[in-house]
């Protein structure tokens, strides 16, 4: 159940012919690009020809908002989900039956590869609503027949106190959200064993402050709205740090900025095509997320890394291309630091952009040898000189729900973090 069905190439070839059939019945904006280029039916298509097919995104979503993209009759639609809206208009994506089916099946299946089994109690501190995480691991979770405790986000102190009541000994949240519960929990023993953290790019590094804090073992999962919401991929206990994909639903391509394929295991933008979804099938989704790709064996699926970033929040600084992740390696690596930190593209002065980060210590320590440590580490991995800040411990606002904010670009006006002057 961890890694699915291994599709061989025909039954993989018959799901995606299958797909563009179903792809000019309905018309719209993906028809008409496959008669645009030529194909008339899915016969006309095959897996070495896919990079040659038309691509969709998210402004193609915007630009056909609210349910442009449906490829089904309103009445097979049973329920809407998508995105907060925070990079421009929300995305909306409408689900018929049969996908909440496969949404059930691949979060029960990533679940069952972290080790999580019918006599399992989930803490589920997702948000629950318009955003997939909370009950995408809610329908997983009953499809696995584990117990689900739905608590969403916030509202820490009633967290902590159904961990330590109701003894789950599975977690999933964001993982800045695992820091915040670690951190209320205060070092008292928990019954957790692991957790399944997403919805936001992650290192190295923070795994290790979040299994130190919560003594457990932390893996990823991935997913996003458009595509099916988590369960697109995940690690299992086995995977040695790749996320298994449910490549048997979502074939996974991995492009350069112009869309062309990049070698097997060199980072670039990941593309899925959902092989089975009805509602809003895509053909070949640009997603933004940047990652590397192993393919498949005969006994494993395609397999991707963690996530090294997003396109669009890629910094160019100076001609140096910076993903925050990059930068949170470096924060998290130092133990006299805490895992709260925000970076700041200074944009003020448009033609002399600037790097800054402001991070926490973990204790109350004389900053200046830590942040002359920092600077030159953060040279040496980045190329590039950084304007660091060293805080006291509580200084950066907490987040309770959503996503931890741990990029902001600064174009004029206060500084992003009150009563801070900047250099």
């Amino acid at each position: 159940m961890t890694a699915g069905e291994v599709l061989g190439v025909g039954p993989r070839l018959d799901r995606l012919r299958g797909l563009v059939d179903r792809l000019l019945a309905a018309g719209g904006v993906q028809g008409q690009r496959l008669r645009d280029c030529g194909v008339t039916g899915g016969g006309d298509v095959d897996l070495g020809s896919l990079r040659r097919l038309p691509t969709i995104s998210k402004r193609d979503l915007w630009d056909h908002y609210p349910y442009g993209l449906r490829a089904v009759d309103a009445d097979d639609v049973v329920c809407v989900h998508g995105s907060s809206g925070t990079g421009g208009r929300p995305t909306l994506v409408p689900y018929t039956a049969g996908d909440l089916e496969i949404w059930a099946e691949v979060v029960a299946r990533a679940l069952a590869g972290a080790g999580v089994t019918s006599r399992s109690v989930v803490h589920n501190a997702y948000g629950y609503g318009l955003f997939t995480g909370g009950l995408g691991i809610h329908h997983g979770a009953v499809r696995l027949g584990a117990t689900v405790v739905p608590l969403s986000g916030g509202m820490t102190e009633r967290q902590v106190r159904l961990i330590q009541d109701l003894r789950p000994d599975v977690l999933t949240c964001t993982p800045s959200y695992a820091i915040h519960l670690g951190e209320a929990l205060g070092g008292a023993p928990n019954s957790l064993r692991v957790g399944l953290f997403g919805a936001e790019p992650w290192t190295e590094e923070m795994r290790v402050q979040i299994e130190g804090l919560l003594g457990i073992r932390a893996l990823d999962i991935y997913g996003l709205s458009e595509v099916i919401g988590p369960g697109v991929a995940c690690e299992a206990l086995d995977s040695g740090g790749l996320l298994n994909i449910a490549d048997d639903h979502f074939h996974p391509e991995c492009v350069d900025a112009e869309g062309e394929p990049v070698p097997d295991g060199t980072p670039g933008e990941l593309v899925f095509t959902t092989l089975t979804k009805t509602g809003m099938p895509l053909l070949r989704y640009r997603t933004g997320d940047v990652a590397t790709l192993t393919p498949p064996t005969p006994d494993s699926p395609y397999r991707m890394s963690k996530l090294l970033g997003r396109t669009d929040d890629m910094l160019v600084i100076r001609g140096v291309n910076v993903f925050p992740t990059e930068i949170e390696a470096v924060l998290l690596a130092d133990a006299r630091l805490s895992p709260h930190y925000l970076v700041v593209e200074d944009r003020r002065v448009p033609a002399r952009p600037e790097l800054r980060v402001a991070v926490e210590s973990r204790s109350d320590i004389d900053p200046a040898p830590v942040t002359t440590a920092l600077t030159a580490t953060l040279r040496e991995r980045l190329g590039l000189t950084c304007d660091v800040h060293v805080l006291a411990p509580g200084t950066l606002p907490r987040t309770d729900t959503g996503k931890a904010k741990r990029l902001t670009r600064w174009t004029d006006g206060d500084s992003p973090i009150p009563g801070l002057t900047w250099n």
